[in-house]
């Protein structure tokens, strides 16, 4: 999945995320015309959306201007969903940059691309299943045991419930894995190398990383509980 697709912009956002993952369901993450994060849960019934301009569409894009009224279609088709698009819509519909030409099954992390709008699949309980070794899987993200524990403890507030969490502070990383500040802030530097967030501005790097992490299965949402 390309990981600018759709990122979380702040804690609140990342802790939706976290919520949906949880219930374990497919759902979709997109930005509305006032740049706000929308989770939509795909559900079984009627197990088809309709996705356009149009107010009657179930994924209402109307704040998008190369948007169709109607564009295409999301449908869960032998207990998978995939994206239809029969040449509907003037500016097509695109999965990970290809555009699509019929139908094109979604798998967990793909970026779809209505208009000018994007739009992550997100199917929790699939990406648990992969059957792709650790080792390839995590290629990207590998870390440290170190490294792993500092990111635990950095997205832990996420699993408590509350409305106001946001990543942990170095100090409270600190208690939580016994060491030092300054140890904790060397290895939140490795990790923002590692994740390629060094250059993003210094109140978004945090959130970032923790949603990366999550992402990429160096941690879970189980790791965050007790």
């Amino acid at each position: 999945m390309p990981q600018g697709a759709v990122p979380a912009e702040t804690a609140r956002e990342l802790k939706e995320r976290i919520e949906a993952e949880r219930e374990g369901g497919p759902f979709l993450v997109y930005r509305d015309g006032e740049d706000g994060q929308v989770i939509l849960p795909l559900a079984d019934d009627p197990g088809r959306l309709a996705v356009g301009r149009s107010e009657t569409a179930d994924l209402t894009l109307d704040f998008d201007d190369e948007v169709s009224r109607v564009h295409a279609e999301l449908a869960r088709v032998g207990g998978e969903w995939a994206v239809l698009d029969d040449g509907l819509s003037r500016n097509g519909s695109f999965v990970n940059g290809e555009r699509v030409a019929g139908r094109r099954r979604l798998r967990d992390g793909d970026a779809l691309r209505f208009g000018g709008t994007l739009v992550l699949y997100r199917s929790p309980l699939e990406a648990e299943a992969e059957t792709v070794p650790a080792k390839d899987r995590l290629e990207a993200a590998d870390v440290t045991p170190t490294q792993r524990r500092v990111l635990v403890a950095l997205c832990r507030p996420f699993g408590s419930g509350s409305e106001f969490a946001a990543p942990a502070s170095n100090r409270e990383i600190a208690d939580q894995v016994f060491l030092s500040v300054d140890a904790v802030k060397a290895n939140l530097r490795a990790l923002f190398e590692r994740f390629e967030v060094g250059d993003l501005p210094q109140n978004k790097k945090r959130v970032r990383l923790a949603e990366l992490a999550l992402r990429s299965g160096v941690i879970s949402p189980r790791d965050l509980e007790g």
